[in-house]
């Protein structure tokens, strides 16, 4: 009898160590299980954020609806008939403009003179063009109302140490009472305190708009955060070989205004693109210029246009942009043609 209480006994701690084995085993088992899940959750969590910071710019717009935008970018602001666009400063700044970069002494005269007697009522110049004398002459010297005419010049990084000094000199040389705007030129070393100081002017009423020049998209999210006043223009090189498509969308969702320069590719590609046989195909059916298809594409795309030119013929054939229109298919022709070739280093 106690042989059996013996073998019943050793059998049920047999038993129970196997339960206890068995417990132990499925309890790693399922430890281990469930460290695997949460480095799996983990990964998958880090994976979908990084796909998310990818996606978003830092302002938290969709990338992918920005680059959307770029077929029919924003120009809701552009009003074809009285051929302005309202800034975010409250100006009308005109569509179309002349471009004065190498134009100097009395061919820059001549050239805003002509300009003026066509029509045009915008100007752009800079302290590194060395024309804002001869521009400021011209505009004196017309009989066209000074409150009609826009007039855009630049200060340049050498001059953002003392910018009060270079603003300074540009009343000076234009001889004007107020600027209509004032750009930066290119980003450089205290371009925040520049711009800081035409906000001074701004305020004073000496300038009425604020801008800057070959700002790219890195460049502005860098400097927007510095400065109090939201810039009115972004003016950036622009052509059928470089379009911008991934930056154009991105100023304007700022509700800044984009301006081209180099509209026809810049010194020694002018010839090329404006014999690019898309273009002259699409310039055959309205019967009108390569020069202005490409100024229309631009202005359907929101962007501003300031050809630079001197000769007379030309300049009063790059205002007579409004009596046609482009197609969506045109525009997309156009649109296939870029090929990201950047003509000059700004």
């Amino acid at each position: 009898m106690k042989g059996e209480e013996i073998m019943k006994n050793k059998i049920v701690i047999f038993v129970v160590l196997i339960l206890i084995i068995m417990c132990i085993v499925i309890g790693v088992i399922y430890y281990k299980n469930k460290e695997q899940s949460k480095e799996s959750e983990k990964e998958m969590s880090s994976s979908n954020s990084q796909n998310i910071v990818q996606d978003y710019d830092n302002d938290g717009n969709d990338k992918n609806e920005i680059n959307s935008m770029v077929a029919n970018s924003d120009n809701t602001n552009f009003n074809f008939e009285t051929r302005t666009v309202k800034l975010n400063s409250g100006y009308e700044m005109p569509l179309n403009g002349i471009g004065t970069y190498s134009l100097t002494g009395d061919i820059c005269y001549n050239a805003i003179t002509s300009a003026l007697n066509s029509g045009v009522r915008l100007i752009d110049t800079a302290y590194m063009y060395g024309n804002e004398e001869e521009i400021g002459r011209a505009i004196r010297d017309s009989n066209v109302p000074r409150e009609e005419i826009f007039v855009i010049t630049k200060i340049y990084p050498t001059q953002y140490d003392n910018p009060e000094e270079a603003i300074e000199m540009a009343f000076d040389k234009l001889g004007l009472d107020y600027i209509d705007m004032m750009l930066l030129h290119h980003p450089g070393t205290n371009d925040v305190k520049a711009y800081k100081a035409m906000e001074k002017y701004v305020k004073e009423g000496k300038i009425h708009s604020l801008g800057l020049s070959n700002w790219y998209v890195e460049e502005l999210e860098e400097f927007l955060p510095q400065i109090e006043i939201m810039p009115s223009l972004d003016q950036n090189e622009i052509h059928p070989y470089y379009q911008e498509n991934d930056v154009i969308p991105y100023i304007q969702s700022k509700g800044i205004v984009v301006q081209g320069w180099y509209p026809f590719g810049g010194r020694g590609h002018t010839s090329e693109i404006l014999g690019d046989e898309t273009i002259s195909k699409i310039a055959e059916n309205y019967n009108v210029s390569s020069a202005q298809v490409i100024l229309r594409w631009n202005l359907q795309k929101g962007v501003v246009v300031i050809p630079g030119l001197s000769n007379p013929d030309h300049i009063k054939e790059n205002t007579d942009i409004y009596g046609f229109e482009l197609t969506d298919e045109e525009m997309n022709q156009i649109n296939s043609l870029d090929r990201n070739e950047k003509h000059d280093w700004y």
